[in-house]
């Protein structure tokens, strides 16, 4: 089965591999078509992106000491009723007459239930609170996915050894490039790294000049994009060369340019 050809469960697969769900022998298989494959390295890049901005909501927080207090109860409570069962499957030795008789007894057990009851309060008010907390979470994740771009086409730009040097996707509806480099290459102080549009007939269209950030935006519509199959970035002079010109210094990077499905 070709993966490209099912949009849906390569979007999937990814989301499974950046979350570290996807594991054992499906997920050496992943990282196989992933290498081999541009459109299942660009989904991979993307959803990794994405965990790696949600973790950035995440704020730290001290339990507390009510929380610590609900933990200890539960765990003396679980211990009661192991020690409880430990007794009742144990050998046993012979009555012996003891003050209290079958009282004392009596005692014990309802001592067991009643810890037993108060461990399911705290595990209830635990739940409560822990439901409450979750919801809340979902919500703020919710309005993060609301404002995230929507990423219309994407690109996986490659060096002469098919290694990945950027990650460029589009936003149609903000008209923005995102641009982020994934490799360790660093252009000299008196250079600029270009992008360009590679048409189907036409020379190539430069879509701007790059800055040495690890990922950085630019202005482009859509109309400069759609129907584009491939992109490419070449070294220029600093501050770029005109975009009549073409390019003048070596490409360095290029990839296919995909229009998702999703």
């Amino acid at each position: 089965m070709n993966i490209q050809h099912h949009p849906e469960l390569l979007d999937q697969l990814a989301a499974a591999y950046a979350l570290g769900t996807l594991r054992g022998g499906a997920r050496r298989r992943f990282e196989t078509l992933a290498r081999e494959q541009a459109p299942v390295r660009a989904a991979a890049l993307i959803w990794q992106s994405r965990v790696a901005s949600m973790n950035e909501l995440q704020t730290s927080r001290t339990p507390s000491p009510a929380v610590w207090t609900r933990i200890d109860n539960l765990v003396q409570a679980e211990r009661d009723q192991l020690a409880m069962a430990t007794s009742r499957t144990a050998p046993q030795a012979a009555p012996q007459p003891a003050p209290g008789g079958w009282w004392r007894n009596l005692t014990v057990w309802r001592s067991a239930s009643a810890a037993g009851a108060l461990a399911t309060v705290f595990a209830v008010v635990t739940a409560v609170g822990l439901r409450d907390n979750l919801g809340a979470r979902i919500g703020e994740l919710q309005a993060q996915l609301a404002a995230t771009p929507a990423i219309e086409y994407v690109a996986v730009l490659n060096d002469d050894q098919s290694g990945a040097a950027m990650l460029v996707t589009f936003d149609p509806k903000s008209a923005r490039l995102t641009l982020q480099r994934v490799g360790d290459f660093q252009e000299a102080a008196d250079k600029s790294l270009q992008l360009w549009a590679l048409p189907p007939t036409g020379g190539p269209r430069s879509l701007g000049v790059l800055s040495n950030e690890r990922v950085l935006h630019l202005t482009a519509g859509e109309a400069e994009v759609r129907e584009v199959p491939a992109l490419a970035i070449s070294l220029e002079p600093k501050g770029g060369v005109p975009s009549e010109t073409g390019p003048t210094g070596p490409v360095l990077f290029k990839g296919a340019l995909i229009q998702k499905m999703l």
